[in-house]
């Protein structure tokens, strides 16, 4: 349903509510992955609460987030934040299941998610995201890097003037991974990983050789 709000000065905007839009997400995550065999719930000081569910396809697992695209992502340089207007995403991690402890994932993803109310952060393709730790437990991993959307999840339209939600995939990044995108940017390190034959979805894998 959408309805309009005033705000100061006179203008209205036309939305949907909080809860109406992770409907939507929901609905969408569940069309392109079925039913989520589990879900877990985070809540940080000051932020709205973000959802973790886990879906699970033969041997793949999904972890998806749900309340990221809650609140547009604006600018942290613009002098007054929109409260319609801006990029709304939700991520998507997938492993390979029953190799590693993977449902640890669950904080670090929420973690990021709430990062765009938290620290202001835009997240955008191509982004580094740190986490700060390992992304479970053993993992070589400790940062990710944002993908293009498009692939596993198509973007949910919402009703103007709201940006529609985008799903945006995570490819964890060893250390040394991170250091050589840091220098060579996004596009060249995918090329490498392509190139190498890399199973990005692998929780085991090493990093790619990168000389």
């Amino acid at each position: 349903m959408v309805r309009t709000r005033p705000l100061p000065g006179g203008y209205e905007f036309y939305a949907h509510s909080m809860a109406e839009i992770l409907a939507l997400v929901e609905a969408r995550l569940c069309t392109a992955f079925g039913v989520p065999d589990a879900r877990a719930a985070v809540t940080f000081l000051g932020t709205d609460r973000i959802e973790v569910l886990r879906f699970t396809e033969g041997d793949l697992v999904r972890y998806a987030t749900l309340g990221m695209s809650a609140h547009p992502m604006t600018d942290p340089t613009a002098v007054v934040a929109d409260p319609v207007r801006g990029p709304r995403a939700e991520l998507v991690l997938t492993v390979r299941g029953a190799l590693a402890p993977t449902d640890k994932l669950l904080r670090p993803l929420a973690v990021l998610a709430a990062s765009p109310q938290v620290e202001g952060l835009v997240v955008a393709p191509g982004a580094s995201l740190e986490v700060g730790e390992p992304l479970w437990d053993g993992a070589p991993f400790s940062s990710v890097l944002v993908a293009e959307p498009g692939g596993l999840v198509e973007d949910l339209e919402l009703e103007e003037p709201l940006d529609p939600v985008r799903f945006l995939p995570l490819l964890p990044m060893t250390a040394n991974e991170a250091a050589w995108k840091r220098v060579h940017g996004a596009a060249a390190l995918q090329e490498r990983w392509l190139a190498r034959g890399t199973d990005l979805r692998d929780p085991l894998r090493t990093a790619v050789a990168l000389d």
